[in-house]
């Protein structure tokens, strides 16, 4: 089902979009292309503070000011935006998701749970995929099924749907349901038949094929690198038309959520050529940077060439590889150095999880990286696997000095406290996830980590406690690109019951701020020209109804975002401001 594109699709792609294409605006004198007042601007920089206007010239912030100091940029032709109150900051910078994933979730069936989809029990998640079985185009044209994000710990029945579940919606089309944290999948009998997974199929390395009773018949689930060998397969062999629908969908997610600057982790080699090709095109209204996954793109051509820079070229470049050491702490396959509080299905009390790599492959793949002087970031959830990360990068850096790597650890959620004195030691910059507090911190509380452990989970007051750089993120597709909830988490913590989870890691709104524009703008190497307002740097800005820094900490996911503004030009405006 799956193929690779081919040149036919890479041209195919660029005669798609180049219609679409977009003439940025200049300017030919002095005067500024647009000037914004009346605002509550939020800089970003200690230095400016907020200010009440800003002008823009050619996609570069050229002043700021008062209303009165800017006003001698206005010429004859300079657009003039009266902010009325409102509050502008610089664009969201996206410190981890993955666009491929948003991109194909937009036209898959929603099987998310409340507040973000209508998947609260398994009846429900079969029903939701009968009716997308009727009326998606997908479906019909291309004959497999895909639903993203079921989450069984917010299922009624407390499990993982299996084959079974599945096989009452179709035994005919292949079926995968994907779960949340998309370290797992569901799998019905014609999937588990196409892909020839049966009783006789072993584990591979770092991955699980869940069985029956009988200790053999394959139950539909597939875990980690399992789940991953076939994962990709069942994405269905889009046509140019398809794959840019889905790109643009995607990408219009993220700019209606403020973002100016998205991210693809484990960029597979198929997206990878897809975006090459639709950045070729002059297609894309974001700055998209990637980062491949090591593992399945090894040595070949596309890092180690001309798109791999600190440069973008139309919005796209590659700004290193990836790694994934372990896997999810929701869905129970982090790594931990302790059992979880309540072990997963046909798991004993000491059940911990698992890696991904033995020692000696995760340095393997970090020589590699670090040879190549390749950026690096490494998905590392539980305790364990982030020990593997800080002994492996010690040895690496060891053994290949290099000055200002800014080699990344993703997500951190059990990082210990011990292990932050270890990652400023190696000059490590922490990607944190403080989104897990309100989607899954009851689930850490009852059934992962237990209450004393679940309280400390992306532990940001450690990092501001030695003054560390970080940045926080959505995961998308795990969870939406949601930035003003991802705001929200960072500030207030709170659970879906309402309950603070780890009072000690609250931050202040300008801080989550800062981890959402200028530092992970510092994480991909862009901080001289992105992440806060200031002359010279690009006029990737926000618009918002009402202030973070002042509106009620606990309204903070309430805030709209009103438009998105991408060097100068518009590329997300709400319909009712």
């Amino acid at each position: 089902m799956t193929v690779s594109p081919s040149k036919a699709l890479v041209a195919g792609l660029m005669v798609a979009v180049l219609s679409g294409c977009n003439e940025p605006v200049t300017t030919t004198n002095n005067q500024a292309t647009s000037i914004y007042t009346n605002g509550q601007i939020v800089s970003v920089d200690d230095n400016i503070g907020t200010v009440e206007a800003i002008a823009v010239k050619d996609g570069l912030i050229v002043a700021l000011g008062s209303n009165s100091e800017i006003k001698s940029y206005q010429g004859k032709d300079t657009k003039l935006i009266d902010l009325q109150g409102k509050t502008l900051l610089p664009g969201f910078v996206d410190a981890h998701s993955h666009l491929s994933g948003v991109a194909i979730q937009a036209i898959s069936a929603n099987l998310l749970p409340a507040p973000d989809g209508p998947v609260n029990n398994i009846a429900q998640m079969q029903q939701t995929l009968r009716d997308y079985i009727e009326q998606s185009p997908v479906v019909a044209e291309h004959q497999v099924v895909i639903g993203f994000n079921y989450d069984d710990s917010q299922l009624a029945e407390k499990r993982h749907p299996n084959r079974h579940d599945l096989d009452a919606v179709s035994t005919e089309l292949p079926i995968m349901a994907l779960h949340q944290s998309g370290h797992l999948g569901v799998y019905n009998s014609r999937a588990l038949e196409i892909f020839g997974i049966d009783a006789e199929s072993v584990n591979p390395p770092g991955g699980i094929i869940e069985r029956e009773a009988d200790g053999k018949t394959p139950n539909g689930v597939l875990q980690e690198n399992a789940h991953f060998a076939v994962v990709y397969n069942m994405v269905p062999d889009f046509s140019p038309a398809q794959y840019m629908q889905a790109l643009k969908a995607g990408e219009t997610v993220y700019a209606s959520n403020g973002f100016t600057t998205v991210q693809d982790g484990k960029t597979d080699p198929v997206s990878l050529k897809t975006f090459a090709a639709v950045s070729a095109a002059g297609a894309l209204n974001l700055d998209l940077v990637s980062y491949p996954d090591l593992v399945k793109i090894k040595e070949d051509s596309p890092v180690h060439g001309p798109l791999l820079s600190r440069e973008y070229s139309n919005h796209f470049r590659i700004g290193g590889v990836k790694l994934t050491f372990d896997g999810s702490p929701q869905g129970k396959t982090a790594w931990f150095t302790h059992p979880y509080h309540q072990p997963p299905l046909n798991q004993d009390a000491s059940y911990a999880g698992y890696g991904a790599f033995n020692d000696d492959e995760a340095l393997q793949w970090f020589e590699l990286a670090y040879k190549n002087s390749w950026q690096l970031m490494v998905h590392g959830n539980g305790d364990a696997a982030i020990d593997q990360f800080i002994k492996t990068a010690t040895v690496a850096q060891q053994n290949n000095p290099a000055a200002d790597r800014r080699t990344v650890l993703i997500h951190g959620q059990y990082l210990r406290e011990d292990q932050v004195a270890s990652l400023e030691a190696l000059d490590i910059f922490p990607a944190l996830y403080p989104m897990h507090t309100f989607y899954w911190g009851d689930w850490h509380r009852q059934s992962v980590a237990g209450p004393e452990r679940a309280e400390n989970i992306s532990p940001t007051g450690w990092l501001l406690d030695r003054d560390m750089k970080f940045s926080i993120h959505s995961d998308a597709p795990v969870t939406l690109p949601n930035s003003m909830r991802v705001l929200h988490s960072a500030v207030n913590r709170t659970t879906r019951s309402g309950a603070t989870l780890g009072e000690y890691h609250r931050v202040d709104p300008l801080t989550a701020i800062k981890a959402m524009t200028i530092w992970p703008a510092y994480q991909h190497f862009e901080e001289d020209r992105k992440g806060s307002l200031e002359v010279g740097k690009l006029a990737d800005l926000v618009i918002l109804d009402k202030n973070p820094l002042t509106v009620e900490r606990s309204e903070i996911q309430t805030i709209r975002v009103l438009e998105t503004i991408k060097e100068g030009r518009t590329v997300f405006a709400a319909d009712n401001q």
